[in-house]
């Protein structure tokens, strides 16, 4: 990985684009799974989701390895290797509470957004 916080920067400004909300880095280097970050965000309903996702797919410069989530478009995930990209509904992302969940994580960076 040759700028971390530089790609954090940018997936934070695209998810920011497309109006995600209360976007959060955690990191997961401490732990033992094989990702470097989690970054969470939400939108409002499906179509928000998939526009926040389409985004970063176009502009970010680096190839998605998987995603998943495309059918249901509660919970969309992008796995970049060194990061994981979980756009949620606002009501999903609050069930399953990845915040929560991964407490122990450090939150990473200034990221909050709206």
């Amino acid at each position: 990985m040759k700028d971390p916080e530089k790609t954090l920067r940018e997936i934070v400004a695209l998810i920011e684009e497309k109006k995600g909300e209360e976007t959060v880095i955690l990191d997961m280097r401490g732990f033992s799974i094989p990702t470097d970050f989690f970054v969470i965000t939400h939108g409002d309903n499906p179509k928000h989701v998939k526009a926040i996702a389409d985004n970063l797919l176009e502009k970010l410069p680096r190839a998605v390895l998987r995603s998943e989530g495309w059918e249901s478009r509660n919970w969309i995930v992008l796995d970049y290797g060194e990061f994981i990209v979980h756009i949620f509904q606002r009501e999903l992302r609050r069930f399953y509470d990845l915040e929560g969940l991964w407490g122990d994580a450090p939150v990473h960076l200034d990221s909050s957004t709206s």
